[in-house]
Order: C-alpha cells, then sequence, then structure tokens
C-alpha cells in the first residue's frame, strides 16, 4: 500500500472525540455488562476489577508467560506498545487489546470451568430470540414472490443494515433514497458488486463477517440466496476464532443463527435448510483466522490469508471494524478514493457498512459538504448512514 502521510493514525488520548469516548466510558461499561451477564465467582470478579483500572488509569503491560498467544502478541505490537498508556496508542490496537484481556479476565483461555464460555453470549442470544427477529424473518415469506433480483436487493440492503434493517421498509422505499438531500447510503457502487457476482455464477465469494445475532442473519440469508440461485458456486464465511467486540460473529454464532432460521419456519427455514447443506456439502466454508482477532489492518495480513482473498471472485467485507482494518484507522480525507487506500489488498473487494467511526474515503466532495451541513461531524459516527464500496 502506498504511503499516505496526510492521514494521521487514530488515537484514543483527546477528551471529546469517539474513541476517547470509547476507551475511557465504553469499555467500563462493557466490564459492567460482562460482570452482569454472567455469575462469575469472586476471582473472576477481582480480574474484572483489576481490567478496569489498568485500561483506565494503567499502562499496556505484555500477555503472561504462559499465554498461549503471547509470542503472537509480541508481532502485534506488545513489545512495542508496553508501558504506554491505553490511549496514547493506535485506537485501533487498543480496543482489540481490550477484549483480549477482557477474555483473560473472564478466564476463556485457562484450563477451568469458565473455559470457552463467551461472556458476550447471552446478550446474542436475546438479540437472536426477539420479537424483531421474529418480524425480520416473517417479512422473508413477503419477499418469496418478487422477482430474484429484487430480492437480491432487499437481502444485500438488509446485510449493508444489519439489525437497523427492515426487509418490508427496504422495498417499499425503493426510489425514495435518490430524492433524500442528504441520502442514507452516502457511496452505492451496488451495480459493480452484481456485475461481478453474476459473471459466472461458478466463483467463490469471502465474507467478512462482523457482528452475530440479527446482524449476522442478513449475511447467511444473502449468502444461502446467491448459491440457491447459482450467483456463485460456493462461500467462505470468515468468522472470528474467539469473542471479540461483544458481538463479533464466531462458529458458534453461526450455529445459533442456522438454527435459529431453521426453526423459524416458512421462507426463512427454507433458507436455514439451504446453509446447513451447503456447510454439510462445502459450499460454504468457515474460517476462523487468528489475524481475524489482529490489532491489525489488513495491510499486515499473513501470506495464508492473502491467498484466501486473492482466490475469491468477491471478498465482501462487512461492518465498521472490518472497514477500518480494510483501509487503515486513520483520519482520510473523505474524498480520498476507497480504490487509492484499499489497493493493497488481494483481489477484489467491497465494503458494506453502516457508519460508526470516524473513519471515511469515497464519497464524492458534494456527497460531505451536503452531510456535514445537516450533522456537523454526527453522520460520521451515529449509525444513520451507510456505504457500499466496491474495487475492483
Amino acid at each position: 500500500m502506498s504511503d499516505h502521510p496526510t492521514a494521521p493514525v487514530i488515537l484514543g488520548d483527546e477528551p471529546g472525540t469517539f474513541p476517547h469516548g470509547v476507551l475511557a466510558d465504553r469499555h467500563p461499561a462493557i466490564i459492567r455488562q460482562v460482570r452482569e451477564a454472567l455469575p462469575y465467582g469472586p476471582e473472576r470478579q477481582r480480574a474484572l476489577d483489576a481490567l478496569l483500572t489498568e485500561c483506565t488509569q494503567g499502562t499496556i503491560e505484555p500477555l503472561p508467560a504462559g499465554a498461549h498467544d503471547r509470542e503472537r502478541w509480541r508481532t502485534w505490537g506488545t513489545d512495542t506498545y508496553a508501558g504506554r498508556s491505553w490511549f496514547d496508542v493506535p485506537w485501533l490496537w487498543s480496543e482489540s487489546w481490550f477484549y483480549r484481556r477482557l477474555l483473560d479476565a473472564v478466564g476463556y483461555f485457562a484450563p477451568g470451568p469458565w473455559q470457552g464460555v463467551d461472556p458476550f453470549r447471552p446478550s446474542k442470544l436475546a438479540e437472536l430470540g426477539s420479537p424483531a427477529t421474529d418480524e425480520e424473518l416473517a417479512a422473508l415469506d413477503d419477499l418469496t414472490g418478487r422477482p430474484e433480483h429484487e430480492r437480491a436487493r432487499a437481502l444485500l440492503h438488509g446485510s449493508l443494515w444489519g439489525n437497523r434493517a427492515d426487509l418490508g421498509f427496504r422495498m417499499s422505499a425503493e426510489g425514495a433514497e435518490e430524492k433524500a438531500a442528504v441520502p442514507a447510503l452516502v457511496a452505492d457502487d451496488s451495480e459493480r458488486l452484481w456485475s461481478l457476482l453474476t459473471a459466472s455464477g461458478t466463483g467463490t465469494l469471502c465474507l467478512v463477517a462482523d457482528n452475530a445475532g440479527r446482524e449476522l442473519v442478513p449475511d447467511l440469508l444473502l449468502i444461502a440466496h446467491l448459491l440457491a440461485h447459482g450467483r456463485i458456486g460456493r462461500a467462505v464465511l470468515h468468522v472470528k476464532p474467539y469473542p471479540y467486540y461483544v458481538s463479533d460473529a464466531t462458529t458458534a454464532d453461526v450455529l445459533d443463527a442456522v438454527r435459529r432460521l431453521t426453526g423459524a419456519g416458512g421462507a426463512a427455514a427454507a433458507y436455514g435448510r439451504g446453509l446447513w447443506s451447503a456447510l454439510t456439502d462445502g459450499r460454504l466454508v468457515l474460517r476462523a483466522h487468528p489475524f481475524s482477532c489482529a490489532p491489525l489492518p489488513y495491510a499486515d495480513m499473513p501470506d495464508d490469508l492473502r491467498a484466501d482473498f486473492a482466490a475469491a471472485t468477491l471478498t465482501v467485507v462487512k461492518g465498521d471494524l472490518n472497514y477500518r482494518r480494510l483501509v487503515g484507522d486513520r483520519y482520510w480525507p473523505p474524498t480520498t478514493p476507497f480504490a487509492e487506500v484499499t489497493d493493497g489488498f488481494p483481489g477484489p473487494v467491497a465494503a458494506l457498512r453502516t457508519l460508526k467511526s470516524d473513519v471515511i474515503t469515497g464519497l464524492t466532495a458534494d456527497t460531505e459538504a451536503a452531510l456535514v451541513a445537516a450533522q456537523g461531524q454526527r453522520w460520521r459516527t451515529g449509525g444513520t448512514h451507510a456505504l457500499i464500496q466496491v474495487r475492483t
């Protein structure tokens, strides 16, 4: 990737900024949430207390000598950042480090009764089982009579908007989007995306998942549709190897979501059965690469992962965190071309993302000006806007 000296790396050191708020306020709130979600004993409670103090007031300490991934994290940056405040290192790194340390605190990696217990599972399951999820799955029945390209478009937008998706609304609002003074979709390369997925029908789609629950379900529905209608021959779904960023999807979350679909009845169940079949016959493959939880941009990915993406017809990168890793977590000028900051990615890549952090590229000057005039800089972090960007 070419050097961009004009774009400083985002840190969390400036009070009043979004990254500072995540480190100072959101992380302590997550510790409280985890403490209340599961009945951890005194030892785990003390470890959570210690993490709360360390992440807000202390400095970065290396992983203990016995940690299974100590050497990996040394290459990922602990040697460089040890002894520094959590607020004074790249925000992407500090956030990732918080979740790695949180798993230590709850005993996720250590031999014992809490080994492998996802601290975020209660909230993931609550969302997956909610009445809102029932409504979204029921809306699939209304799509079944639509032409295939309309269903594909609706499912793409469902995947884009995640748990803000209402398939019925998305279908009826078609056309309203173009008339809005400040469009909800600030960049839309969807035609280019479809051209890649309809070329032969034998290609491979890599989808790098973001969140579990009501955000993962639309991703799975999109994959199921593309497989069922021959737009792709195979899909590779990249998930996290362990719980990360509260709601990021793991293999267990994929299985929960597929079970939710198959148990829902109607069109949802048909999609669920299709996914189950695709998993068993190899048309849908799960990947949980260690680098999926790395505190680094995709520009630094290892060779085996690079080869995976290079072999794909298209890689779709879902969500805000993956976007930050794709383009680099920097204060880019918003008109910086998306193709320029993704030129190091192996193979065609698409970003599907609702805007929940400061990073943004690929906007026209007019779109940026309209957004700033309407909302100041709040449009960057509020989740009210989204983008579909493609680099072929």
